[in-house]
């Protein structure tokens, strides 16, 4: 009898819902977002979890003028849409 944790593959919105997470808690940066956030394999998103993350990611491809707050509110409906699905 093995005493080790069983290891399961993480699915992509649970990977998703932690990036957000942590960028929200000001654990992760701008730049790390982007980077974890792409490195994550979307094709089993569908409807509008895969349109939101496809959003975030255009929003996190330009330099905007809006600042924090205006990608808060894009990663908020972000998480929103990938934790309903």
């Amino acid at each position: 009898m093995s005493t080790s944790p069983e290891t399961r593959p993480v699915r992509p919105d649970d990977e998703i819902i932690t990036v957000l997470s942590e960028w929200l808690a000001f654990g992760a940066g701008t730049d790390e977002l982007r980077v974890r956030l792409g490195a994550i394999d979307k094709s089993t998103l569908e409807g509008e979890a895969a349109e939101a993350v496809h959003d975030l990611e255009e929003e996190l491809g330009v330099k905007s003028a809006n600042g924090r707050g205006h990608l808060e509110r894009v990663v908020r409906e972000t998480l929103d849409a990938v934790a309903l699905s």
